[in-house]
């Protein structure tokens, strides 16, 4: 496999810009009119590709559903937009997250009508990956990862984040990630290694997190900031263990680098497909959301780019060499932790959301 998209950007999807006026008429009405198509987001370069021919081309081919793809990323002002001026021009959409969240909270969101959904292929989507506003597109995840030369399978390695910070058994040179963008950071593995239980990370304890990071804090050499970074770090061997996206890992593991993922206490992630309240072609939206959240096509795609997919029955049609390099993989799942990103967006009495307070209070920690 060729590619892996930057996961920074996949984190913050539906965030880069797109012009307005080639999704929205200059008269003011939505450019798609047809109940027998549908406009969708694929992302761009090989991700969009691998969306097209995993998804697209075999769709219109069992629906007769003319599909119009968009390469470009939709932003949240612009669907809020979409949707309070009943202009809507794409009918798909594919959201981080945090970003599905706040625009179901708002109710810019239809939701999921499952009842179209074959039983088997219902029951086979992972629970968290099912949400009344949208279904998980994919699933990857932050890892810890080990340069194999600093640490040989035959020695002793830190399998825990308390055996992470555990600098006296476990001497090496060390990276985390950046928490500047507040809504991703060393957040749940900073209270994961000061002893808080995977089932009890949430609501999590900021001021607890922040006196885990300062245990650690002088033995960090880089806070590494996207996926490209830490890619480059790891594949020039400037450090000897961190972490890292499973998949920037898994590229380099392919290309022969010296790296291994550690997958217990990962901490998942995932896309929605979503679909903005008010679309024209809402029947056949929802008909594309079920039809790329079966086993076959999630299987399909996962060939093409190494994302995991919601549907566990995609396991059983993938070759175990591919299965094992994707973060919902079964095994994997049980010792993994989904993020919670309904905390973050929650709001205190000041009207500031969790991931604004991380932010902040990162900014001031890191200059200390």
């Amino acid at each position: 496999m060729g590619f892996l998209m930057n996961r920074r950007r996949l984190l913050q999807a539906s965030s880069a810009a797109l012009t307005v006026g080639a999704l929205i008429s200059k008269t003011g009405r939505s450019v798609a009119k047809s109940s027998d198509q549908v406009r969708i987001t694929v992302g761009g370069g090989d991700y969009g590709r691998a969306n097209i021919e995993a998804y697209v081309k075999p769709f219109q081919e069992e629906t007769g559903i003319k599909v119009i793809p968009i390469t470009d990323d939709v932003n949240t002002a612009q669907l809020e937009l979409m949707v309070t001026t009943n202009n809507i021009t794409v009918d798909v959409v594919e959201l981080g997250q945090g970003t599905a969240n706040t625009l179901a909270s708002k109710g810019y969101l239809q939701d999921i009508d499952y009842s179209i959904y074959n039983n088997t292929e219902l029951n086979g989507i992972i629970e968290f990956a099912k949400q009344p506003f949208g279904v998980a597109a994919l699933i990857y995840s932050y890892v810890m990862v080990y340069n194999t030369e600093k640490f040989p399978a035959n020695k002793p390695r830190p399998t825990s984040w308390a055996e992470f910070w555990d600098v006296k058994k476990f001497p090496a040179t060390r990276v985390l990630m950046s928490g500047q963008g507040g809504s991703s950071g060393p957040w749940e593995e900073a209270l994961l290694a000061d002893g808080v239980a995977a089932d009890q990370l949430y609501p999590m304890n900021i001021d607890r997190i922040f006196a885990s990071l300062d245990r650690i804090k002088p033995h960090i050499r880089k806070w590494w900031g996207s996926g490209s970074e830490i890619q480059q770090i790891m594949h020039d061997k400037v450090v000897d263990i961190g972490n890292s996206y499973d998949g920037r890992a898994s590229l380099l593991i392919d290309k022969g680098g010296a790296i291994e993922i550690n997958r217990n206490q990962a901490k998942l992630a995932w896309n929605y497909w979503a679909i903005p309240k008010g679309s024209p072609n809402a029947p056949s939206a929802q008909r594309f959301v079920e039809f790329a959240t079966r086993a076959e096509r999630q299987a399909a795609f996962a060939r093409l780019v190494s994302y995991g997919p919601s549907n566990r029955n995609a396991y059983n049609l993938l070759p175990e060499n591919v299965g094992r390099k994707l973060a919902s993989h079964p095994d994997y799942i049980a010792s993994s932790i989904p993020m919670n990103t309904q905390w973050y967006a929650e709001k205190g009495a000041d009207g500031r959301s969790n991931t604004e307070r991380l932010m902040q209070r990162w900014n001031a920690w890191i200059l200390q």
